[in-house]
């Protein structure tokens, strides 16, 4: 079966907007602060969405879309149940790669690093920041593992709310974030005719190489 002819001719002019290199800050975390902001200030859904991927045991990638919770010159933050699929690839093999995507903006960073968990402090921290149902839906779910049906979780969930009713929710043990040190830092922006902007971060001991790609 061939693809519809409407995907082979999708096109969208882009607006053309370069990215100049003398202008690009030396550190890479920097540039995804900028950019992110200007993500949130253009109104854009989920602007801290990123696409992390990993391997498991036998070699095979799974990809799937967390959000950036912190941000700091050691790389992005995000959280989730220790106990979950990409938990368990990070166990074995904490390589990992994060896209960010905006297409409204015409822009990709992407990094290429290794995933770390943070400490129990700094997910505390964040814990006590979320709503308290989801604190709870924290406590309810073991991630990635099957289920025979949602009423069970809907269940699980109604007990934990009469559990915790007297008091505030504690973090639970297997529940906490992974920043995304970094390696290497590609930008990517979209240019006319297909000839995008395209540079390079590279760790070289405690700071960057930079060189721009071919697009």
């Amino acid at each position: 079966m061939s693809d519809p002819p409407e995907l082979a001719d999708l096109r969208r002019p882009s607006r053309d907007r370069p990215l100049d290199p003398e202008a690009l800050p030396r550190e890479p975390m920097e540039i995804l602060r900028l950019w992110y902001g200007e993500a949130r200030e253009a109104g854009l859904v989920e602007p801290n969405a990123l696409v992390l991927a990993t391997v498991d045991a036998d070699g095979q990638p799974s990809t799937r879309a967390v959000l950036m919770k912190y941000l700091d010159a050691d790389g992005p933050v995000f959280f989730t149940n220790y106990e979950s699929r990409k938990a368990r690839d990070i166990a074995g093999s904490p390589r990992v790669s994060a896209l960010f995507f905006w297409p409204a903006l015409e822009r990709q960073l992407q990094i290429r690093g290794v995933a770390e968990r943070v400490g129990k402090a700094e997910s505390l921290r964040y814990f006590l920041r979320r709503p308290r149902e989801s604190q709870i839906g924290a406590w309810v779910s073991h991630q990635s593992r099957v289920v025979s049906s949602r009423s069970l979780i809907e269940a699980k969930f109604d007990e934990m709310k009469r559990k915790f009713a007297a008091g505030d929710v504690p973090l639970p043990s297997f529940w906490g974030g992974y920043r995304v040190r970094p390696v290497e830092v590609e930008l990517w922006q979209g240019r006319a005719h297909r000839l995008h902007d395209r540079f390079l971060y590279t760790r070289d001991g405690e700071g960057w190489q930079f060189a721009r790609l071919a697009p």
